[in-house]
């Protein structure tokens, strides 16, 4: 019987192709998880134009070469991707001098996105099946499992597409049968990508072999193919950023973004009030501040629907730094009133955070909510001024204009909690065409570019208003 190596050798032959280095560590790697006891699971990422899409067409082949009984699911990002891969092993199946007895009679089981081949066991499902994300899998039963580049810019170009990748992805568990191999291929397409093996990834422990164009002493690892001039040009061409993610599988946001959230510093200090003399102050660590921006935009607080409702605030220090302290994003449980609800956590944050005036974006259903925030501020006793506000600018050109050029001056620093809301992947997202979530970057966006309200430095004007407000 023919080793996986000498098919494909065979069919390089056939083509007038030789085998390169790296196609053999494929057919290797494949192979030694098929023929495992256990944990079949694998990941094989390998950089653009690679030829790995030709070494799992002719696995599968060999596969089925080996047992016709197989049942092949090829899943992609859409079904014409998955129908590509199809009709790869179709003619793989059909010119291969060692295939060429399994292709079948019958026409109608020769279709362009599914084929049974001959084979002796009587099964439901077809040899080779091609499926989109968005297909109906629920009832199909696979042997073989190959996600093909099912993460793409369309799947993945925001948090909730991941999500909803990830969930689609889980359903593959229940198609797989006991002792089934599932392979995914790919390259990554962003900083949280799908293809991740660490302790916290989504392939958590999966056996991954990478190939990127360039290896480890910085040599190309097709140089038959891909010069280290060729290779300089592909990546002045795509970008930096293109360049890690598709040629050497570093797991990074794809598109540059205008918003470079390396730019932040982050602290860990939290507000601290102090009186004496009748004077107050607020400091963060050693830092005294000055003066507060806080913004509300509002929305109807559903989860997972529509754009979210966000208050944010912003304090300056003596020095002119800016301190993202605070953001919290507002969901209305289903049983409360969205609009008192949202009020009585808005009031909350401008009580911990020693708010005196708060900018509400009076927009869409904003008009509604100043009275009803003024009227849960003095049922609190909470000293806090409303200003209703509209925007008229563009959103993008408000988003640029706030962050531009504090980002370019590493002014802007913000508490580590920030990091646990979408904040930093909505920067990272971001473009001004406007494509991605940006809610947090708007509240965010009226913070900096509103007038700064300086905070009270006598106590009885203020702070003391509310003892339990003191640290």
């Amino acid at each position: 019987m023919l080793t996986l190596i000498e098919f494909v050798w065979i069919w390089m032959q056939i083509q007038g192709l030789n085998v390169p280095k790296h196609h053999k560590k494929m057919c290797a790697f494949l192979w030694d998880i098929y023929t495992a006891q256990s944990d079949k699971n694998a990941l094989l990422m390998a950089f653009r134009n690679s030829g790995k899409s030709t070494i799992i067409g002719l696995f599968c082949s060999y596969i089925l070469w080996q047992n016709p009984n197989t049942r092949i699911l090829i899943l992609s990002a859409d079904h014409e991707l998955a129908k590509k891969m199809v009709r790869n092993i179709k003619r793989i199946i059909e010119k291969h001098p060692m295939t060429k007895n399994l292709k079948p009679t019958r026409k109608e089981e020769w279709a362009s996105d599914r084929f049974t081949i001959t084979r002796t066991a009587d099964l439901r499902d077809p040899s080779v099946l091609a499926r989109g994300l968005q297909a109906n899998i629920t009832g199909s039963r696979a042997d073989l499992i190959i996600c093909d580049d099912v993460e793409v810019p369309k799947t993945c170009d925001n948090s909730s597409k991941r999500k909803d990748l990830r969930a689609k992805l889980s359903e593959l568990d229940y198609i797989l049968t006991p002792g089934g191999m599932m392979v995914y291929i790919g390259t990554p397409h962003t900083a949280d990508t799908i293809y991740n093996t660490n302790d916290d990834g989504f392939l958590n422990g999966w056996h991954q072999l990478r190939i990127p164009i360039l290896n480890k002493n910085g040599q190309s690892n097709w140089p038959e193919r891909f010069s280290n001039n060729k290779i300089d040009s592909i990546r002045k061409h795509s970008g930096q950023n293109k360049f890690l993610s598709q040629m050497m599988l570093e797991a990074v946001q794809i598109n540059d973004s205008r918003l470079n959230s390396d730019l932040i510093s982050f602290y860990n200090d939290e507000l601290f009030y102090k009186e004496a003399n009748e004077t107050a102050q607020l400091s963060i660590g050693k830092n005294r501040l000055i003066s507060v921006s806080c913004w509300w935009d509002p929305a109807f607080g559903a989860k997972d629907k529509g754009d979210d409702s966000v208050v944010a605030c912003v304090f300056t220090d003596e020095n002119g730094l800016y301190y993202l302290h605070d953001i919290t994003y507002l969901q209305v449980p289903s049983h409360e009133d969205a609009a008192t609800y949202q009020c009585k956590c808005v009031a909350d944050f401008i009580k911990r955070n020693f708010i005196p005036c708060i900018n509400l974006e009076t927009n869409g259903i904003g008009k509604f909510l100043p009275a009803i925030l003024k009227k849960e501020l003095a049922q609190k006793h909470i000293p806090c001024a409303v200003l209703e506000k509209t925007s008229h600018q563009n959103k993008s050109s408000r988003i640029l204009s706030a962050f531009d050029a504090i980002l370019m001056n590493r002014s802007l620093k913000a508490h580590t909690r920030i990091k646990q809301t979408p904040f930093l992947e909505q920067m990272k997202e971001w473009s001004p065409a406007g494509r991605s979530k940006d809610d947090s970057l708007d509240a965010v966006a009226g913070c900096l570019l509103s007038e700064s309200i300086r905070l009270p430095s006598k106590t009885y004007r203020y702070f003391n208003a509310q003892k339990e407000w003191r640290f």
